[in-house]
């Protein structure tokens, strides 16, 4: 008989109980990287991935490093000049661009010659 009259304690102790609230868990804004600035620094990991395992020459590696930069600095330029954004038409442009460059990496990458 104790035991029931406690345990009916219990139950009705949890019953009438106060919710616990718990805060929501707000998430820090993410920042959304432009798919041509992802683009950039995914090939940029490339070309040093290259460079460290000896893949790539220091020539060839001199030759992509300035294809990409003249690629960075004509967005640059192009974004300026419209207010920080890229025309559809020049997000294009840029696209086949990085494709053209990602497709010199992995020639360069996979050809003969290697770091002496």
């Amino acid at each position: 008989m104790k035991t029931t009259m406690i345990l009916l304690t219990i139950a009705a102790g949890t019953m009438f109980a106060q919710p616990t609230v718990v805060a929501p868990v707000v998430a820090a804004p993410v920042k959304k990287v432009a798919p041509i600035e992802k683009r950039k620094q995914v090939q940029q990991k490339r070309i040093a991935n290259g460079v460290a395992n000896g893949s790539l020459t220091a020539n060839e590696t001199a030759k992509l490093e300035t294809k990409e930069a003249k690629l960075n600095h004509k967005v640059a330029v192009q974004r300026a000049a419209n207010g920080g954004t890229l025309t559809p038409k020049q997000k294009v442009a840029a696209t086949r661009r990085q494709n053209a460059i990602s497709k010199d990496i992995t020639k360069e990458k996979h050809d003969a010659q290697v770091q002496k």
